[in-house]
């Protein structure tokens, strides 16, 4: 299940949006030049991420991996890396709780492995879920730090860690390297400004300060701090470009345009966690629980939800927000998740059957709701596109919808078997999404097509992009081995231009394109440009 939730059809669409082709055409060419230091894009140093996905992505073109599985296997294997991590903390700390013996530790990694987030972070060429992966790895080290030392209590949980045991120490620090090497020193805040709420609300700040232990310390010297100190070494303008210009000015003004309201992470983060996102109702409950007992202080769940609830907060005030930024707190609300469904389903008390009924009744209203979603969402696509895919789409609404009855039928029924028909439910869509609807949407939301029927044509220098958008402009780039430039009204040589009807309309008007000769490829306009009367 994880593993086809991960990692089937990595490939069944080309690299898409401006980020998976850069990201990958910089792995693809320190494959190539064995410039393991500084990223290059076209040539030139590109400093707007650090290097840990590049390295990981050039590894996979040396062993010549096809392209979109070299970019992105990185991000699945991160992916995977996260849902270890969440299942190890689910068996420690609630493994021997009465009622429910070690199923969080399963159900958490499903949760994860099966939510939205996952799903499509661990197909895309970025470094998102790399750092995701850092720093849940990391958080899992600190919550055995903490649970040593007496802070994390939980019943029937024993600490079977000795005193003495420095193991995790160093691999805090050691995950925490990797983390600022996947997206630079938002890591450290991150794992930081979790465990300082957690520590101010719990007054456990002795407890805390343990993982700024020398060992830590050192750990997380030893892997961050090499390449930051070569890469600066050898690029004078590395520090003030990455640092100041995509940290501190990336989060504190709107440079990169990336604005959205404050309220914006709220929305982003229901929808990563679907299917699941209706168990955040009983994680919500469970808090309230404890609150009213006074017994959060010692919770390792208390915790986890510092450890998820931080990020929200943390890129909500940002002046830049994209939906990936969010990714660091899917595994904790996963891990929570988990813990909540594993109590609604494995007590047989009976208050709480009219629960687990309930709790069916919204994960099928959710799987029915997705279903009809999913027409709609077809019915806005291009024509071509749109009967080339409805098909597949609407056995997928008719299962998901079918699916979604029968969850809430065995919902009501008190029957466990409505978790595994979700996680069916999720594993058949992810095979038939990867089969039958992303291959054929392919030419039209991807360059790779493009790219592939251009790549032998007799003049490549002659091929330009007029007015299109970025993604398209980049993933050009990167199919056609080469920059692929935007078309100036200055050149007066005969071209073939890729543009929108848009562009056409502009080139028609400055008086380069004579007749009817363009041709329409999948959405994509091919258009001669004729060149200027000498």
């Amino acid at each position: 299940m994880i593993a086809v939730c991960l990692f089937d059809g990595l490939g069944a669409i080309g690299l898409l949006g401006p980020d998976e082709p850069r990201y990958a055409w910089i792995a693809r060419a320190m494959a190539a030049t064995r410039d393991w230091v500084t990223p290059r894009l076209y040539g030139q140093p590109w400093f707007e991420k650090p290097i840990l996905y590049y390295w990981a992505a050039a590894l996979g073109f040396v062993l010549h991996l096809p392209a979109e599985w070299a970019a992105r296997l990185p991000s699945a294997f991160a992916a995977l890396a996260a849902a270890v991590a969440v299942g190890w903390l689910g068996w420690k700390h609630y493994a021997d709780e009465a009622g429910f013996t070690r199923s969080p530790g399963l159900l958490a990694p499903l949760i994860f492995s099966s939510s939205v987030a996952a799903i499509g972070f661990a197909r895309a060429a970025t470094p998102d879920m790399l750092l995701g992966a850092s720093t849940t790895l990391a958080m899992a080290c600190a919550a055995s730090v903490f649970h040593k030392a007496g802070a994390l209590r939980a019943a029937g949980a024993a600490s079977d860690l000795p005193r003495g045991d420095s193991w995790p120490l160093v691999l805090f620090g050691a995950f925490l390297g990797l983390g600022v090497l996947a997206k630079g020193p938002v890591a450290i805040i991150l794992a930081g400004g979790a465990t300082a709420i957690w520590a101010l609300a719990t007054r456990k700040w002795r407890a805390a300060l343990r993982v700024a232990h020398p060992l830590a310390i050192g750990a997380f010297c030893l892997v961050a701090l090499p390449w930051y100190v070569l890469c600066a070494v050898r690029n004078p303008d590395f520090l003030r470009i990455f640092i100041l210009q995509h940290n501190f000015e990336r989060y504190l003004t709107p440079m990169f345009q990336h604005r959205q309201p404050f309220w914006f992470f709220g929305p982003i983060t229901l929808l990563a966690l679907l299917p699941w996102t209706v168990l955040l109702w009983p994680v919500t409950a469970e808090g309230l629980r404890l609150w009213r007992e006074k017994s959060w202080n010692d919770s390792p769940g208390f915790f986890f939800a510092c450890w998820a609830a931080f990020p929200v907060l943390f890129f909500s005030l940002s002046q830049s927000k994209l939906p990936g930024y969010i990714l660091p707190a899917v595994p904790p609300l996963a891990l929570l998740c988990g813990i909540a469904l594993a109590r609604a389903i494995f007590c047989e008390s009976p208050t709480k059957r009219p629960k687990k009924a309930a709790l069916g009744a919204a994960l099928g209203a959710t799987w029915i709701l997705l279903g009809l979603s999913s027409v709609h969402w077809a019915s806005r696509m291009p024509q071509a596109a749109r009967e080339a895919t409805s098909r597949p789409i609407l056995v997928m609404a008719a299962i998901a919808v079918a699916g979604g009855i029968g969850i809430a039928v065995l919902g009501f029924f008190r029957k466990r078997a409505f978790v595994a028909l979700v996680l069916s439910l999720v594993g058949l869509s992810v095979v038939i999404a990867c089969d039958r609807v992303l291959p054929p949407l392919d030419p039209y939301i991807s360059a790779r097509w493009h790219g592939q029927f251009l790549h032998n044509d007799a003049h490549p220098d002659r091929i330009f992009t007029y007015e299109v958008e970025r993604s398209w402009h980049y993933g050009l780039a990167f199919y056609l081995g080469r920059e692929v430039r935007e078309w100036s009204p200055a050149d007066p040589d005969p071209a073939l231009v890729l543009t929108t009807p848009e562009g056409l309309r502009e080139l028609r008007r400055l008086g380069r394109v004579h007749g009817n000769l363009e041709g329409t490829y999948h959405g994509v306009l091919y258009v001669p440009v004729a060149p200027v009367p000498r």
